[in-house]
């Protein structure tokens, strides 16, 4: 298995499967399985959450090391690298 398709399955699929399960359970009796089939998709939510939270502060992290190395350009020429003559 490739690194790109383990973290689409660690990142997608893994929610999907605790989600799945959850739904599995309140198919197979309602009643009697209610609270732990609410419970199974409220951790694959959950799992979701957290990846896409990460995702989106690997993200940020990129967007200040630009802004940084912008910010040591313009130090060392006196102007921004995107400013045209």
């Amino acid at each position: 298995m490739t690194r790109a398709r383990l973290v689409w399955a660690v990142r997608y699929g893994l929610p999907a499967a605790i989600c799945l399960a959850g739904l599995i359970f309140l198919v197979v009796n309602p009643s009697a399985n209610f609270e732990g089939a609410m419970a199974l998709i409220g951790a694959g939510l959950s799992v979701l959450l957290v990846n896409l939270l990460f995702r989106f502060g690997l993200t940020s992290d990129q967007d200040r090391a630009r802004e940084a190395a912008a910010r040591r350009e313009f130090d060392r020429t006196g102007r921004w690298p995107d400013e045209t003559k």
